[in-house]
């Protein structure tokens, strides 16, 4: 993986909001996101949206919805005066909330926050555990206030209502993406599809009026937070200034490198230790 330009040392870091939950053991989500984005030399501040006990793949966990907490926080930051150059959002927990999301990042685009949205509900075919289709619908409004969304290709056809393929034609992926720009998104990310037999991600940069795919050889290697990890690492660089396509690439690449390192751990639902691999975010 190449080294990032010199030229991000001119580039000021940013005031990021970051609308996750928060897992008592496992490192995705916030605990993902916030050290990535920290090293990055971002100034990070965090909205948890639940707390969670444990990843969602030990198949039994609590979660405590945080809606209530998160109106509160909001009301004492606009007192304070505090203002987000840009906002990423993960797992919401219900309309109520998503409501409440969604409208303070039509706020804060209005004053030119960029929204980046993960719309954190499934994987491999089918919704995380605990998950419902209502999830789903709560999930298509934020995707509508977003300037990046970057679902993997099972929340994309979910998001879409499109039926689950094995494999994809160009045109079917395409197609795809251009449902979640109906939407509302601006530029789109479709992670882990398989186009003509290779795995990708299937892009359009709204900035450059591009569409790209970006194949990749995937590692068969489960790890929970993942995806948390490409979102946090994509939003960094995009906000120093890397061009979408190569910031794309860039994630990719850090992500293998980090499963590759850890492909041996015990536990993988605990998630990559993120704290230990940020030397890979040169």
């Amino acid at each position: 993986m190449q080294a990032f330009s010199d030229e991000r040392m001119a580039v000021m870091p940013k005031h990021i909001l970051l609308v996750q939950d928060m897992t008592g053991y496992g490192k995705v989500a916030l605990a993902a996101i916030m050290p990535v984005l920290s090293h990055m030399g971002h100034h990070v501040y965090t909205l948890p949206t639940a707390i969670v006990s444990n990843t969602l793949d030990y198949g039994q966990f609590e979660i405590l919805e945080l809606t209530d907490y998160m109106r509160r926080t909001l009301a004492v930051w606009k007192n304070l005066g505090f203002s987000f150059e840009a906002i990423s959002t993960g797992f919401i927990v219900s309309e109520e909330q998503a409501a409440l999301v969604a409208e303070l990042c039509r706020e804060s685009a209005a004053k030119g926050c960029t929204v980046f949205v993960d719309p954190v509900m499934g994987d491999e075919g089918k919704l995380y555990n605990g998950v419902t289709e209502a999830t789903v619908d709560h999930m298509r409004a934020m995707v509508a206030v977003a300037d990046y969304v970057m679902p993997n290709y099972t929340e994309a056809a979910y998001l879409a209502g499109a039926p689950i393929l094995e494999n994809l034609s160009r045109a079917q992926a395409d197609a795809l993406v251009d449902h979640l720009r109906g939407l509302g998104a601006k530029s789109v990310l479709i992670t882990s599809a398989k186009v003509d037999g290779q795995f990708c991600v299937v892009g359009y940069d709204h900035g450059r009026g591009e569409r790209f795919l970006l194949p990749f050889e995937m590692v068969p290697v489960f790890f929970s937070g993942t995806g948390d990890l490409f979102s946090g690492i994509l939003t960094g660089r995009v906000l120093d200034g890397m061009p979408l396509q190569e910031a794309v690439q860039y994630a990719m690449d850090a992500i293998r490198v980090m499963i590759l390192r850890n492909k041996d751990n015990e536990d993988h639902y605990v998630g990559i230790p993120i704290e230990t691999c940020l030397d890979v975010l040169k």
